[in-house]
């Protein structure tokens, strides 16, 4: 994981002594330099004033899985605070500047401040994927409260879940949707699925999650296909398929959605980004996301 240390001129020396400390590159302070390492660094911490930092990457926060995590050392040099991505690796970056330099960190993530272990600590610690982003804001006010259980389930399945369950699952970098006719078979949805894994270029077993319209949950076929393929697939309710917005015109427009397999691998990717556009096979719509 890249990290960069910045810091204003004063403090260059105890940027540089920090940065070789913790593995990471030293980039003197410059303006605009802000700009620059939310393009290319996963963690950066600037040793200055708050005030500085919260100023200069106001402008440039996009959300919470793609922004990098940002810590901010005192000017004394006697605390670390997580300003940007605590749950995304900001809280560990201070923990290690706890470690190698003898920071106090200052922890101000609800979850870690009273003791309990946030969705995306447990996905980071598992080595596992949260398909549902949005869901963690209502898990993780669960887990603050208590209330929230943590279910295993081992193996091919299919999971129907509300708003506010965290869905985890084995990690992998593609995420595909799936629509099919009334009736499809297993053989077909598997072929149509090593087509499109072709035309994409990716390899099947690199697909972390299948997803599909909660209107096709009734479907054998393609229940029993990813039951073969050893994965796992979500549902989607309408609301979920409709908050994405897919390149391509869908028959589905004609049940009030925008479609089934774009908006499909959209809502369970990790980046949102369609790799293969919706491909008709037979019976069969796949579409690819990163």
């Amino acid at each position: 994981m890249n990290s960069v240390v910045t810091a204003l001129p004063y403090f260059r020396e105890q940027g540089e002594r920090i940065a070789a400390a913790i593995n990471a590159e030293f980039i003197a302070y410059r303006s605009g330099l802000f700009s620059e390492l939310f393009e290319t660094t996963q963690r950066i911490v600037a040793i200055m004033a708050i005030g500085i930092v919260v100023r200069n990457i106001a402008p440039l926060i996009h959300d919470k899985w793609r922004d990098p995590a940002v810590v901010v050392i005192s000017p004394d040099l006697q605390y670390a605070i997580p300003v940007l991505g605590g749950h995304h690796g900001a809280n560990d970056l201070v923990y290690l500047l706890q470690e190698k330099c003898n920071l106090t960190p200052v922890i101000t993530t609800a979850t870690e401040a009273t003791g309990r272990e946030a969705v995306e600590v447990m996905a980071t610690r598992e080595h596992l994927r949260i398909v549902n982003t949005r869901s963690t804001r209502k898990a993780n006010a669960s887990v603050l409260t208590g209330n929230a259980g943590v279910y295993r389930v081992p193996g091919p399945g299919m999971v129907l879940a509300g708003s506010g369950v965290s869905f985890l699952v084995a990690d992998g970098p593609y995420a595909a949707g799936i629509g099919c006719r009334l009736g499809t078979t297993a053989d077909e949805i598997i072929q149509a699925i090593h087509s499109a894994c072709k035309t994409a270029g990716v390899h099947p077993e690199d697909i972390a999650i299948y997803a599909s319209g909660a209107i096709k949950s009734h479907e054998s076929g393609l229940l029993e296909a990813v039951r073969t393929l050893e994965r796992n697939i979500i549902f989607l309710s309408p609301s979920d398929l409709n908050g994405e917005n897919p390149p391509s015109d869908s028959a589905a427009s004609r049940f009030g959605l925008s479609g089934v397999a774009e908006p499909a691998a959209l809502a369970v990717s990790v980046h949102h980004h369609l790799i293969l556009e919706k491909q008709i096979y037979g019976n069969v719509t796949i579409a690819i996301a990163e």
